[in-house]
This record gives structure tokens, C-alpha cells and sequence, in this order.
């Protein structure tokens, strides 16, 4: 199976995880060198996820995300455009659902928040998704998206680039089925925006109250902001 190419066509990027569904979790981990964990936990301490609210975790993959974000109470659908992926973690004991970020299944104003985790660069259309995620947002709701970024640091920065991508490009492939797969996620890093920049389109989007949170030197960058009230 070829990877996605970087234009982003839909069906290209759902097959392309389908087709690493069941190592995905095992795979993302060993990349990360166990960073996804610390980043997850603090996505889920800056949505700060109520009981009784309903949250959609946009782009969940097996549903790990969704998982630990529905551990204070709230009620968390995972939704996927790969099917490949949500079937891989039925196990979990979350709802789950098939659906396309640029035309969610769901009413006008069903959620009290949206979470997407490391997964907004791989939509076909950044902002048009955006919009149409805060279409599905109940007036004052939130948004919250850990994505890759760019590390603030000159010195990290270059070697994140020269380097450190490569590195995950090869740890990536030597613990998936499909290593093509991973060369394009190390692409479709590179070519994603900084943090002002991804701010900026999601304000092009509708959303208030921008703002971010660097991880990890900013190699990972948390987004949050509201559907105005």
C-alpha cells in the first residue's frame, strides 16, 4: 500500500491507517519514546473534561485518547475517518463512530467540546475543518487540539529537523507494517505550520480565545480556544 501524499486526498490517508491500524498505538509510542503518554495527560488536564458534558474526540484512532479524557465523567465519543483504526480498538470501552471531519454526522451545537490529537494535519482541509467543527460546538464550548509544532529553541529546532525526524521515520517503520506510512507523517510535520501560524487559522475559523501551550521545547504545542457565546 503507498503512503498518503502530502495533498492530503481523503481516501489515500484513510487507507493508509487502516493499514497500520493494529500496530498504530504499539508503533506511535516507540516513536515518541513515550512522549504521547505526557502529552495526552496534559491535553486532558487543559480540557478539563466536566460529568455531564459530551466530548468529541475528533481523529481518536483506536480510541486511547477518548479513553483518557472520559476518566473525570464526561461522556467522550471517539470518531474516526478510518474504520480500520476504530476497529482496532473496540476493546476500549468507549463509543465510537465512522465520520468525516469535513462533514461530521452530528446537530448544530450537540458538543460541549472538541479534542483532536496529533491528527489535524493528516484533514484534507485545516480550516474548512475547523469550521465545521465548530458547527457541531455548543455556543461557548471549547476546542482543543495537541498537535506537532515548531520548537522555539534555534539550537533544538535544527536538530529536531536535521535529525531527530529522521529518527523517528526509522523507529517508526521498524515497528509498523507499513514504514512508508511514517516517512509521510515525518513530512507532513515538516510542512505543518508553527504555532502562530496554526493559531491564526484557527481564528480564520471562527474560533476566540486563542491560545497555546508548548510541550516538550515545542515539538508539540497545545491549541485551545472557544465558539463565542
Amino acid at each position: 500500500m503507498p503512503r498518503a501524499s502530502l495533498d492530503k486526498d481523503p481516501h489515500e490517508v484513510a487507507a493508509m491507517f487502516d493499514g497500520v491500524a493494529s500496530g498504530y498505538d504499539r508503533a506511535n509510542s516507540f516513536m515518541t519514546f513515550g512522549f504521547d503518554r505526557r502529552w495526552r495527560t496534559t491535553t486532558a488536564r487543559v480540557l478539563d473534561a466536566k460529568p455531564g458534558e459530551k466530548v468529541l474526540d475528533l481523529a481518536a484512532g483506536t480510541g486511547v485518547s477518548t479513553v483518557e479524557y472520559a476518566r473525570g465523567g464526561a461522556w467522550c465519543l471517539a470518531a474516526d475517518f478510518s474504520v480500520g483504526m476504530l476497529k482496532a480498538g473496540l476493546h476500549r470501552n468507549v463509543p465510537m463512530v465512522a465520520a468525516d471531519a469535513m462533514c461530521l454526522p452530528f446537530a448544530d451545537d450537540s458538543f460541549d467540546a472538541v479534542t483532536i490529537s496529533l491528527a489535524l494535519r493528516n484533514f484534507v482541509d485545516t480550516k474548512g475543518a475547523l469550521a465545521e467543527i465548530l458547527r457541531v460546538v455548543k455556543p461557548g464550548g471549547r476546542l482543543v487540539i495537541c498537535e506537532v509544532s515548531t520548537p522555539t529553541f534555534a539550537p533544538i529546532r535544527f536538530i529536531y529537523r536535521r535529525f531527530i525526524l529522521k529518527l523517528l521515520t526509522w523507529v517508526g517503520s521498524r515497528s509498523s507494517t507499513n514504514p512508508e506510512a511514517y516517512s509521510y507523517l515525518a513530512e507532513s510535520m515538516l510542512a505543518w505550520p508553527d504555532q502562530r501560524g496554526l493559531g491564526e487559522i484557527i481564528a480564520s475559523a471562527g474560533w476566540t480565545e486563542v491560545e497555546w501551550l508548548n510541550l516538550t521545547f515545542g515539538v508539540v504545542a497545545i491549541h485551545r480556544a472557544r465558539k463565542p457565546a
